[in-house]
């Protein structure tokens, strides 16, 4: 950088307005063997090999008996009322003190859910500022994308590793920077100095004052590149070259479906999914087996339907390591009550006792200051 002579007006020199490409060019990926479809930026999931040695056939479960739930007591049901009328600040407690359960109906349903947990691979080049790593492209043919190991964790359990391909990394030039290190800076467009913002480059401010903010040059150093008109690439961190490789990404993924039976209660099936119910059925193998024998037809044309299902979609784009099915059965309380002569209407739901309502006839007008 050239000294500027004080009292006189710097001008900028014009920079080359290049910052290298805004994409990695495509010489800068190899054409490695096994991974001719791997592009920047990651492409679609890689479809596993045909297994070597016969899947494992799933076994039916055994039939289930019918299951019923108690239902609960009028105490439960006004505990559970109460609770829920405290929780909100506008509702007037008097409908919980004062009230007569008139009638409590249940309404109890099933709800059948499928989890298939499955391992997906996908690849995709990247790079990352050359310092010293081992390069071993083409020293030997990198393993294929399913035959690199990987940690899987617990079943049902989600995660993702990225693993590093063996034998895919090289050096390259940065192409950020064209192998230079640093770039023009954008703040200064790489002269090292701005206008000055106190006397907008005139280097006086009053009259024939000088200005003493940029010693009467009209101009100061650039703070964000500190008066050198360029900076460090954000690429290759000023090393020039970078290792560029395959980077491959196992994934692990709870896929999940539930099926709900609709009953006729009046209560939205959305408010079921908030809750627990008691556990009757629970099967987890490989590949489970359509469900038979549960006594509610509807449950079982759902599980047939979702195994089916599952078992197409997912063996397509990844390898299924577990699948589970249970059945729970969901508490669901009518409850019918009066107050001041008029009839209203709650739910109890669920094994945590939640509270539905639409109607609650004591409330009041919040507002904000």
């Amino acid at each position: 950088m050239d000294t500027i002579m004080e009292g006189h007006p710097m001008i900028a020199p014009p920079v080359d307005g290049s910052q290298g490409p805004s994409a990695p060019p495509v010489s800068l990926f190899d054409n490695m063997p096994g991974y001719e479809g791997t592009v920047a930026g990651g492409g679609g999931f890689l479809p596993p090999p045909m297994p070597a040695y016969p899947a494992p056939q799933p076994t039916p479960g055994p039939e289930q008996p019918q299951w019923n739930i108690p239902s609960i007591t009028e105490d439960t049901a006004r505990d559970a009322f109460s609770l829920y009328v405290s929780s909100k600040c506008c509702y007037s407690s008097a409908p919980v003190k004062d009230g007569v359960i008139t009638n409590m109906e249940a309404f109890n349903t099933y709800r059948y859910r499928l989890e298939t947990f499955t391992e997906s691979r996908s690849t995709e080049w990247n790079h990352e500022p050359y310092q010293g790593q081992p390069v071993d492209a083409y020293s030997q043919q990198p393993p294929g994308p399913w035959d690199i190991p990987a940690r899987a964790p617990t079943f049902f359990v989600e995660g993702e590793q990225k693993i590093k391909v063996p034998y895919t990394s090289s050096m390259k030039p940065c192409h950020g920077c064209v192998g230079m290190g640093r770039n023009p800076c954008k703040d200064c467009a790489g002269s090292g100095n701005k206008v000055c913002w106190v006397c907008n480059g005139s280097g006086h401010r009053h009259g024939d004052d000088r200005c003493h903010h940029c010693s009467g040059r009209g101009r100061e150093n650039c703070t964000q590149c500190h008066g050198q008109g360029s900076k460090l690439c954000d690429m290759c961190r000023g090393k020039q070259q970078l290792l560029v490789y395959i980077n491959l990404t196992v994934k692990w993924t709870n896929n999940t479906d539930d099926y709900v039976i609709e009953q006729s209660s009046g209560l939205h099936l959305a408010n079921l999914s908030k809750v627990t119910g008691k556990e009757l059925f629970r099967d987890s193998q490989y590949m489970v087996y359509p469900l038979m024998g549960f006594p509610d037809p509807m449950i079982v044309q759902a599980a047939q339907r979702l195994v089916g299902d599952h078992q197409c979609k997912f063996s397509q784009t990844s390898r299924i390591l577990q699948q589970r099915q249970t059945i729970e059965l969901i508490p669901v309380t009518k409850v019918t009550y009066a107050w001041k002569g008029k009839p209203y209407i709650y739910f109890v739901y669920g094994n945590e006792f939640k509270v539905h309502t639409n109607d609650y006839p004591a409330t009041c007008c919040c507002s904000l200051m």
